[in-house]
């Protein structure tokens, strides 16, 4: 599955899996971008809350769903997810290409 299509700079170019999840990052939590890097930990470093994240998850699940499927984490998967690069490490192995 390739990413969905963004407009940058007047050019149209496939997001990488880093860039759209930096977006939902950035638009669910309202922090700055330079804030979200793959090392970002999104209880240390974010402040995330348990519902925050569960609603995060939720954004993720449907930015990353398409041509009929809908990558759904479970509730133990998300307990691994700490970081940034954890979550980027978890769409790859579900089968999602940058």
């Amino acid at each position: 599955m390739k990413g969905k299509s963004e407009l940058i700079g007047g050019d149209e170019k496939l997001a990488t899996i880093f860039e759209r999840l930096k977006r939902i990052i950035v638009d669910q939590l309202g922090v700055d971008e330079a804030q979200v890097v793959p090392s970002t930990s999104f209880a240390k470093d974010l402040n995330v809350d348990s519902s925050e994240f569960a609603e995060l998850i939720m954004a993720i699940e449907e930015e990353f769903s398409g041509s009929g499927r809908k990558p759904e984490i479970p509730d133990e998967d998300v307990e691994r997810i700490t970081t940034v690069q954890d979550a980027i490490d978890y769409l790859r192995d579900c089968g999602i290409e940058d």
